[in-house]
């Protein structure tokens, strides 16, 4: 049975800016892609709670609820068993966390593949449950006729190209792909079919940096790299992974914090002033009033 989130825009917000922030638009990021380039790159970072969100928003162009969140918040070993009811849930915190950036949401595996009219049921149901001005679908040139129903429908479409976590099974592992002459093929392939379908961007991930660059400069929408190129119109990466709170990352990852570290010293300094019974102190604790 699924369950539906209703959407409070004026009081779900646990931090509200001090003034009305205009949102960032799809078109507006389309047009980011001028004369092959972009002059100022995408920022783009995961984020599944409304309190990441309000700390991302600030600094991001795209904020992406990806399936990466079975991985990240459910301990699930790969992104297969992620829900609709998952990203709808997750989806919807974002949005009410956020102000400025364009919100993606994923689709999970298993709701769109079926054909193009089960693609646009699961569609329509994040954009409308969640809020978010698009969705993100994995797969090339074979899922291109899909992109092209949802855009003719009203639904911008983000791909994803590339080393495509979903279909893990298939692809027998997340090593760098494009490395022989007949995968850069496919792949440069996947990323201009969904391009001519109606898709307004497409992450690049996990493929040799001279192909994403080739991808980058050939491309009439934004690239987005992940373990890609530099050169690449934009850049995504898993925020737990940016902000170091896991012990191991993927190659590709640069950790600017170590939030795993930093949480555990706080933690054990919690930890030892309770067994030491001086939290909590005066000023923590409610006193008679003279």
């Amino acid at each position: 049975m699924s369950t539906t989130f209703t959407i409070d825009t004026s009081t779900s917000r646990a931090n509200p800016t001090p003034a009305p922030m205009k949102r960032l638009t799809v078109p507006a990021i389309q047009r980011r892609k001028v004369e092959g380039k972009t002059e100022e790159p995408l920022v783009m970072l995961t984020a599944y709670t409304v309190r990441m969100a309000q700390l991302l928003d600030p600094h991001c162009d795209i904020l992406l609820v990806g399936d990466s969140l079975g991985q990240v918040v459910y301990g699930l070993p790969s992104t297969l068993p992620v829900t609709l009811d998952m990203m709808v849930a997750h989806g919807a915190a974002v949005v009410r966390g956020s102000y400025h950036a364009v919100v993606v949401v994923d689709m999970p595996f298993g709701t769109y593949e079926g054909s193009p009219e089960q693609a646009f049921a699961s569609a329509s149901r994040l954009l409308a449950e969640t809020g978010c001005a698009a969705i993100k679908m994995e797969g090339g040139a074979a899922m291109a006729p899909t992109i092209k129903f949802l855009t003719e429908r009203g639904v911008p479409v983000m791909a994803h190209v590339g080393l495509t976590p979903q279909a893990i099974n298939a692809l027998g592992g997340y090593g760098a792909r494009g490395r022989g002459q007949e995968e850069e093929a496919k792949i440069a392939s996947d990323a201009k079919a969904v391009a001519d379908a109606g898709a307004f961007a497409v992450v690049v991930e996990g493929v040799v940096e001279p192909l994403a660059r080739k991808i980058t400069e050939t491309s009439d929408i934004p690239v987005i790299g992940i373990g890609a190129s530099a050169a690449c119109d934009g850049q995504v990466l898993v925020a737990e992974d940016m902000l170091g709170l896991f012990e191991r990352t993927p190659r590709f990852v640069k950790r600017f914090d170590d939030m795993a570290g930093r949480i555990s010293d706080a933690a054990s300094r919690y930890a030892a002033e309770v067994r030491a019974r001086t939290f909590p102190g005066e000023e923590q604790v409610y006193l008679p009033k003279p």
